[in-house]
């Protein structure tokens, strides 16, 4: 909220990135907010997370679609670093407001159409075969069509962008050095980049690797909900932390780290400072 709030409170941050970095913060919310859902119908009634229930779709979908979107936001993101820094100057002009717009409605499309489909009908509430045990009342093929072409697309394209944004940074700081030119700026940059990808990496791979390991196990269990319990469903439940633990580095890493960002946050923070001191006098 604190991202979102002071993205939209300065106008000179009003960039096609900076669109990217606030839908970002969108989906983090949605996706902190349908787990938030989730949790208090655990509290509420513990059987209906377990053993699966009509009640537990909606806020299944909600909780898919932020997590869909979050991962193609992230894919977006590194596509528009990538054609920033791969391009000539050109192209910061044609990646315009626009289409930065144009991406963002295409990525909720794409993730509200994957997510909904459990409530257009694509689940197991009416047949005992092919149930999810971790998510019931889920299908299990319909896990497995959504997990895999996403994992690949979350893993793959960012690793192509931002391997190839080192890359570029490293080939232009040895022409300029074999020009004899400074090299400083792009070697910083090169290693912000370099160090915001690792982190990415690491936070992705911990964030969800563990709930594709729980989706490869539903496709290959074969027992019953009371033979697994408790410990697959303890093992679900930290899956949802870490994605929660994704939701809370995402800000930290895209943003909050931002010198740009930083100094509107404690601008804002000081005018409103300011404010109160005023009508105090």
């Amino acid at each position: 909220c604190t991202v979102i709030f002071t993205r939209i409170a300065t106008k000179d941050l009003h960039k096609p990135i900076s669109i990217l970095f606030c839908n970002l913060a969108f989906s983090d919310l949605f996706t902190s907010f349908s787990g938030f859902w989730i949790t208090m119908l655990f509290i509420t009634n513990p059987d209906i997370t377990i053993f699966g229930s009509k009640d537990m779709l909606a806020p299944y979908a909600l909780y898919t679609t932020s997590i869909l979107s979050t991962i193609y936001n992230l894919v977006s993101i590194g596509i528009e670093r990538y054609l920033a820094v791969a391009e000539s100057m050109r192209t910061r002009f044609r990646v315009a407001r626009n289409h930065s717009i144009a991406i963002v409605l295409i990525n909720w499309l794409l993730a509200f159409f994957l997510g909904c489909l459990p409530l257009m009908g694509w689940n197991c509430l009416s047949m005992a075969k092919n149930l999810s045990v971790l998510y019931s009342p889920f299908c299990v093929d319909y896990l497995i069509f959504v997990a895999i072409p996403n994992v690949v697309v979350a893993f793959i394209i960012p690793l192509f962008t931002y391997l190839r944004i080192i890359i570029i940074l490293r080939k232009r700081k040895l022409r300029m050095k074999a020009c004899g030119q400074a090299t400083g700026t792009y070697k910083s940059a090169e290693i912000q980049v370099a160090r915001t990808s690792i982190f990415i990496w690491l936070l992705a791979l911990i964030s969800y690797a563990p709930f594709f390991a729980g989706v490869i196990f539903d496709a290959t269990n074969h027992q019953c909900h009371i033979d697994l319990y408790p410990g697959v469903y303890i093992f679900r439940n930290c899956t949802a932390m870490l994605i929660t633990i994704n939701c809370l580095g995402n800000p930290i890493i895209y943003t909050l780290k931002a010198k740009t960002l930083g100094e509107k946050l404690k601008t804002l923070k000081c005018l409103s400072t300011g404010r109160v001191r005023a009508c105090t006098i």
